[in-house]
This record gives C-alpha cells, structure tokens and sequence, in this order.
C-alpha cells in the first residue's frame, strides 16, 4: 500500500515538472518580441539591358538599425484587386535582393496605365510579416550622341510608352560611368522641355581607357516612372592607358599570380636542403655499415 502511495505520488511529482516547464516555455515564446520589418523597394528599368526591382530589408533591434539576411520576399502584381504572384527572392548578408522581370513576367498595367506591385514578407519567429506597395509607369529614355560644328552633345528624349507621348518637366542626369562614383556632366540634372528633350554639351577633357567613355542619361527615382536609363558608349574621351597590374604577377596580386621567382627560389632552396639531409643520413649509413 505503502509503496503504491509513493508511486503515485513520483508519477504526480513527474507530471508537474512536466506540465509546468511546458507552460513555462509557452510563456516564454510568447513574450518574444517580433521585430518590425522596413522594406523599401526601388523600380529600376535600364533600357535594352535589364529591368529589375532593388529591394532592401532592414529593422531596429536592440536600438541599432540592421539589415535583414534569409528574408523570403514575394513579388504579386495586382489588377482589379486580384493578386497574382510573379516571382520570389532571398535578400542576402547585406539585407539586398535584386528581381528580374523576365520577358514572359505577367505584368500588366491596369485602367490608368500604371504597373501595380506587392511585395510580401510572410513573417518568421523572429520578425513580424510586411508588405510594400509600388505603381509605376513605363517609360523610355531615347538618347543619342551628335556632332554640331565640331562640339559633341547628348540629347535625350523622354517618352511615356503606355501614350506614346513627350514627357516634359521631369529632370534627366547625363554622367560618365566611373569605378566608384559618376562624373556628372555640365549640371547636376536638367529639365526636360516641352519636346521631353534635354541636349547637353560634352567635354573635350574627359578621360577614358584607350578613348572610351560610357554615358548615362537617368531619371532618377521619379514617382510616376521609378528609375530610367540609357546607355550610350562612346571613343570621344582623352585616351590613357591602363596601368593595372592586376592580371599580372607581382608582390600585391592575389595567390593564382605569385611572382614566378618566389615560387621557383624557395623550392628550389627546400629541395636543396631536403638533397643535403638525405645525403649527409645516407653517408651516415655507409659508416655505420662499414
């Protein structure tokens, strides 16, 4: 009898820590707090290249604003109040990810023209589920470079694709690709005028590796079109020559492009000394066996 009370009582005795620690837990994982996500997005059409989305993921934890790594991103487009979904992607250590619209993406514009885009972030135990909207226009940057009276212009023309008409009022940058930073050309931006046309002067003193420049005309971040813009690769810069050493083997190129003598000398210094010790213990032998 005696022992069936204690047993009872052990089993009773299991149970409570059992029950407690899972109430304990359950307390616990609700009073994690979830992390609120910022998303922002960002339209980039770079003509006869690539369209694309630039998306970002950041969040305030702990007081201190970071970016978001593993985030499972869902771009939907949106007509009638009905959502499709058109792709999906990771944002990566940086809290970035990058969408390309592909050619047979079923995008399309609603009534008035304008794409309409969700992009959806479903929640994990970490952070809170988010959404950012975005509508855009399609439009086109025509830009050339002509030739009057011996001096080099830029023009360009923005076009409304879904009107097929002039857009006139909106800035356009002209600048020359650089490594780190454009070089912008003449000022900062000019305005479109009523033919949607800005004609911008080029630079004699402009250089570039073997005469080679790369223009860019761009609308930047425009509420009604996002981001355009048309590339233009022109022989009109002052010519210098690459000095890089980067594809040849010297003392600061990475490990594939040691020097050749110090991949040479120091074997040949370790075979030598190897050569040495193996002679001096094999005449060893010889005296020992003699």
């Amino acid at each position: 009898m005696k022992n069936s009370f204690k047993f009872y009582i052990t089993l009773l005795t299991v149970f409570n820590i059992f029950f407690f620690s899972t109430c304990s837990q359950n307390l616990y994982a609700q009073k994690v707090k979830k992390e609120k996500v910022r998303l922002k997005v960002k339209y980039v059409k770079v003509i006869g290249q690539e369209t694309y989305l630039k998306i970002t993921a950041a969040a305030r934890v702990n007081k201190k604003n970071i970016k978001v790594p593993d985030l499972d991103l869902f771009i939907y487009t949106k007509i009638n109040n009905k959502k499709t979904e058109v792709g999906k992607v990771t944002t990566n250590t940086k809290g970035e990810s990058k969408f390309i619209f592909k050619k047979n993406n079923s995008i399309k514009p609603d009534s008035t023209d304008f794409y309409n885009l969700i992009i959806s972030f479903k929640g994990n135990k970490n952070f809170k589920k988010a959404s950012k909207s975005l509508s855009f226009k399609d439009a086109n940057i025509d830009a050339k470079l002509i030739t009057k009276d011996s001096i080099n212009y830029i023009t360009a023309t923005l076009i409304d694709v879904s009107k097929d008409s002039l857009v006139s009022g909106q800035p356009l940058t002209v600048q020359v690709q650089r490594l780190f930073q454009p070089l912008f050309i003449d000022e900062e931006f000019k305005i479109t005028n009523v033919n949607g046309t800005i004609i911008v002067p080029i630079d004699t003193d402009i250089p570039g590796v073997n005469g080679h420049l790369t223009f860019e005309v761009v609308l930047d971040g425009n509420e009604i079109y996002g981001t355009v813009k048309a590339i233009i690769d022109a022989q009109i810069g002052i010519p210098i020559v690459d000095e890089s050493t980067f594809d040849e083997r010297t003392m600061w190129s990475p490990r594939n492009k040691t020097p050749l003598f110090l991949l040479i000398f120091p074997n040949l210094l370790i075979f030598s000394i190897w050569g040495l010790i193996i002679y001096l213990i094999t005449n060893l032998f010889k005296i020992t066996n003699s």
